[in-house]
């Protein structure tokens, strides 16, 4: 049993978790109540670093399904990155599988820390709780 990979998963579950939920409201239930097209809505608030010029990023109402599927997609693939670690921390297992599996999930965590960090200028707490997880699994 591994106790550092099996806070990683509750971790990286709980992240998913928080992520879905509060992505509804903080979210999706603003584009809901204010219309896919964006009308009322600041860009750029709260210091967010946006690949596209603000007027491009108002989506018309049939991309915001995709754009919702997306977000909770995120926190799908977490909780499947939560489970092998669970599995990993959990249950003897073939090392080198276990070890490659454990890096390539730290390894995801990291570099998705590091690109909300950049993103957000360190304004969204995501970036805290993926770099958690990472050095988790790296101190395992």
């Amino acid at each position: 049993m591994n106790p550092l990979l099996i806070a990683a998963a509750a971790g990286l579950a709980l992240v998913g978790l928080v992520h879905s939920v509060l992505g509804e409201i903080m979210v999706f239930r603003r584009l809901r109540r204010q219309g896919a097209g964006g009308r009322g809505m600041r860009h750029n608030e709260g210091g967010i670093r946006s690949p596209v010029a603000p007027r491009a990023l108002a989506l018309p109402r049939e991309h915001l399904g995709i754009v919702w599927a997306t977000w909770h997609l995120v926190t799908l693939l977490g909780w499947a990155l939560a489970a092998l670690l669970w599995r990993l921390g959990t249950v003897p297992s073939d090392a080198a599988l276990a070890v490659w599996v454990a890096d390539v999930t730290g390894l995801a965590t990291l570099t998705g820390g590091m690109l909300v960090l950049y993103a957000t200028r360190g304004r969204h707490a995501g970036w805290t709780a993926l770099l958690v997880v990472a050095a988790l699994v790296w101190w395992r």
